[in-house]
């Protein structure tokens, strides 16, 4: 990932937000996909599901990502943009 796209840039802390929103949405993705087909497509109970902790701190940071990326961050680097810091590219 480049640390500039479409000239904004982003701060370490957005980009691992913006890889567990990537992770969480496609997992959701999945699980609703499995649904229809009648299947378990959740990757993350799957990798996870025999550690019932690890996998509940995984949706605590996914969410927690989500609430980051709605407040945006106040750092000088995503201060920087022209949005404030709350953009969805990368």
């Amino acid at each position: 990932m480049s640390n500039n796209c479409a000239g904004h840039k982003h701060c370490g802390v957005m980009k691992v937000a913006w890889v567990l929103l990537l992770i969480g949405g496609l997992n959701w993705g999945l699980v609703g996909l499995g649904m229809l087909i009648g299947s378990n497509l959740n990757v993350v109970g799957l990798i996870f599901g025999s550690m019932p902790t690890l996998e509940a701190i995984i949706y605590l940071l996914v969410g927690i990502a989500a609430v980051m990326k709605i407040i945006g961050c106040k750092c000088k680097t995503c201060k920087g943009n022209m949005s404030g810091g709350n953009t969805t590219q990368m």
